[in-house]
C-alpha cells in the first residue's frame, strides 16, 4: 500500500485564492485593505528569507506589507517602542516579529507587547492560555498548528474519537497542536525523547503529528498501518550530491513510511506552505473582524 499524499502546496494554493477573493471583496465594499507588519531584527540570512517569503505571499493575495528591518544591536526599549507604534497603526491588522531575536532581547516581553488583536502568530500568552482551556476561543491560533489541522480537515480526515499522538512538545507546534486535537475530541497522547518505548507509543496513533526536530526519526515500524501522518519537521542533512551540499528532510522517513501509512504529508511541501497560508488567513480574519465583517 502506498499512502495518499497530503499535498500542502496544492491545499495552501487553494487557501490563498480564497483569501485573495476575500481581500478583493473587502476593498470593493469597504475600501479597506488587510495589512501585515513584519519586524526583522538583525541580518540572519534565514530570517531574511522567511520574511521575504511572507512579504511576497502578502502581495500575491492583496495584503499590504509594512516592513520594519531593524539593526541587530537595537535595544529592548527601542524595539518595544517600534512594536507600540505598529500597535497604534490602524492600517496594520497583524504583527509578525520574526524569531529568533538577538540574545540581548527578551523575546517573551516583545511578544507580550503585541496587541492581542494583532497577534497573528498566535504566540501572545493570552491567546495560548485561551487555547489551552475548554470553552475559551483564542483570537488567533498559531500558524503551523492551525496548518496541521487544516491539512487534516481538507483531506477529509475525521479527528473526533481517533487516537492522536503528537511527537514533540514545543511551545510553537507540539503543545498547541495537541490542544487543537483535544478540542476536536481526539484521544490525545503527547510523547517526546524521554518517553519509554517511544516507537510503541507512536504506533498507537490513528493520527500522528511528528514535530520533534530530528531527521527521519519516525520509521515504518513505528507507524500503524493506515495511519494519517503529518510531518512538521524540516531538517538539513548533508548531501554532497546537491549543489548546496545538503538536502531537507522531515522528521519522518518518508520513503518507507508512505508504504505503511494511509495518508502522509511530505517535507518539504507539506506543512511548510500551510504555515504561510495560515499567517495570511489570520491576517485576513483580523482585518474582517476590524471591519465588522465577522
Amino acid at each position: 500500500m502506498t499512502a495518499q499524499l497530503i499535498d500542502g502546496k496544492a491545499i495552501s494554493a487553494t487557501i490563498r485564492e480564497e483569501i485573495k477573493t476575500e481581500a478583493a471583496e473587502m476593498k470593493a465594499k469597504y475600501n479597506r485593505v488587510p495589512g501585515l507588519a513584519t519586524v526583522l531584527v538583525g541580518g540572519r540570512k534565514d530570517s531574511q528569507a522567511y520574511v521575504n517569503m511572507k512579504k511576497k505571499a502578502c502581495a500575491q493575495v492583496g495584503i499590504t506589507s509594512f516592513a520594519h528591518d531593524l539593526p541587530g544591536d537595537i535595544s529592548q526599549e527601542e524595539l518595544l517602542k517600534v512594536v507600540k507604534e505598529i500597535n497604534e497603526n490602524p492600517d496594520v491588522h497583524g504583527i509578525l516579529v520574526q524569531l529568533p531575536l538577538p540574545d540581548h532581547i527578551d523575546e517573551e516581553e516583545i511578544l507580550g507587547a503585541i496587541d492581542l488583536e494583532k497577534d497573528v502568530d498566535g504566540f501572545h500568552p493570552l491567546n495560548i492560555g485561551r487555547l489551552s482551556m475548554k470553552r475559551r476561543d483564542p483570537l488567533f491560533v498559531p500558524c503551523t498548528p492551525r496548518g496541521c489541522i487544516e491539512l487534516l480537515d481538507r483531506t477529509g480526515v475525521e479527528i473526533e474519537g481517533k487516537e492522536a499522538v503528537v511527537l514533540g512538545r514545543s511551545n510553537i507546534v507540539g503543545l498547541p497542536v495537541a490542544m487543537l486535537l483535544l478540542h476536536r475530541n481526539a484521544t490525545l497522547t503527547i510523547c517526546h525523547s524521554r518517553t519509554k518505548d517511544l516507537p510503541k507509543v507512536v504506533k498507537r496513533a490513528d493520527i500522528l503529528i511528528a514535530a520533534v526536530g530530528r531527521p527521519e526519526m519516525v520509521k515504518a515500524d513505528w507507524v500503524k498501518p493506515g495511519a494519517v501522518v503529518i510531518d512538521v519537521g524540516t531538517n538539513a542533512v548533508d548531501d554532497p550530491t546537491r549543489k548546496r551540499g545538503y538536502r531537507l528532510v522531515g522528521d519522518v522517513a518518508f520513503d518507507e513510511v508512505k508504504e505503511v501509512a494511509g495518508a502522509i504529508s511530505p517535507s518539504p511541501g507539506g506543512v511548510g506552505p500551510m504555515t504561510i497560508a495560515m499567517l495570511l488567513r489570520n491576517t485576513m480574519d483580523s482585518a474582517k473582524r476590524d471591519a465588522g465583517m465577522e
